[in-house]
């Protein structure tokens, strides 16, 4: 039998949270469809609590059936962000039907911001979970219980639960789900009709904007946080910055640190990644040129900082972000 998902909507949802997995669910029951698989696939519905049209955050208007009663056999439930998830979330019997439907469903899947959904009914609690990197702070903040980890495009937060982040990783965690489900040959022939990588390479963090840490209040710590980011491929090395502050090494780095959030050599390397990626955005210069200009030294070092901080290598977040 096909296997029924119904997708949470509500006014202010965000539309490719919802429509993304929509698709991707609907396209491999077609793929199913078409190899003679006549009962396999997924019965899509899009539900909400009164029923009728919800306006996304866009103003598109989607038609929606009423919430089914949750004992009824549903086997997945999407629950999708939006600039009306807090609303949402407030509604009492919004997060009542989804604690009612998540304990007969044989999985509960939230996208974006919708991990607020899942946090509020209770969902996250002592679990991994991912957000839209834009949420991660807030999702952490109001619910400690929940361990955040900002970077994935998806995670299993738990046997039941899986949490993405924003907006188009709804569609990354949709053929996860498929290939789950049928196998990586439909996941992939869905991906190749739909244009779309299988398994994006890197996580967020390639996507997040850049967060600077707020400015020390010591004088001598803002000049040398000024320094490294006007010059980023200058001499930065603990001595360098130490003098430049008027401190002994180990007094300046147990200041920097406390003042700044984090050790000098990592402020270094962090100032130094921006930088560079910035460079791989905007000009032609080759990667070795960009690793000598922002202090890597060799392409090769850039190369293994760019990994492990950004999940991908310069090559190929130039090709995506150029």
């Amino acid at each position: 039998m096909k296997r029924s998902v119904v997708i949470l909507g509500f006014h202010g949802v965000q539309a490719l949270d919802l429509v993304g997995p929509f698709d991707v669910l609907n396209a491999a029951t077609g793929i199913l469809l078409s190899h003679g698989e006549l009962d396999d696939g997924y019965d899509v519905r899009v539900v909400s609590l009164r029923g009728g049209p919800v306006s996304t955050g866009t103003g598109l208007e989607l038609v929606t059936h009423l919430l089914p009663d949750p004992r009824r056999g549903i086997d997945t439930v999407v629950l999708p962000g939006g600039f009306g998830t807090d609303a949402a979330r407030r509604d009492p019997e919004v997060i009542a039907w989804i604690q009612a439907v998540a304990k007969t469903a044989r999985r509960v899947v939230s996208v974006c911001n919708g991990a607020l959904l899942a946090a509020q009914a209770g969902l996250l609690d002592g679990c991994t979970a991912t957000t839209h990197w834009a949420f991660a702070a807030q999702l952490a903040n109001e619910f400690p219980a929940v361990n955040v980890d900002p970077e994935p495009i998806f995670v299993r937060s738990s046997e039941t639960v899986w949490t993405a982040a924003g907006v188009t990783a709804g569609i990354d965690l949709s053929l996860a789900l498929v290939e789950a489900d049928h196998g990586t040959e439909v996941a992939q022939t869905v991906a190749r009709w739909m244009v779309l990588y299988l398994r994006r390479p890197g996580g967020q963090t390639q996507f997040a904007a850049p967060v600077w840490m707020p400015r020390a209040k010591r004088e001598p710590i803002r000049a040398v946080q000024e320094a490294i980011e006007s010059e980023p491929g200058g001499a930065h090395g603990v001595p360098d910055l130490a003098r430049r502050a008027a401190m002994s090494p180990r007094h300046f780095t147990r200041v920097f640190t406390g003042e700044v959030g984090e050790a000098p050599g990592a402020y270094v390397e962090r100032v130094r990644t921006e930088a560079a990626r910035r460079q791989l955005e905007e000009t032609d210069d080759t990667v070795t040129v960009i690793a000598a200009r922002c202090g890597f030294g060799t392409a090769e070092t850039m190369r293994r900082n760019f990994v492990r901080r950004m999940g991908i290598s310069p090559d190929q977040y130039r090709r995506s972000f150029t």
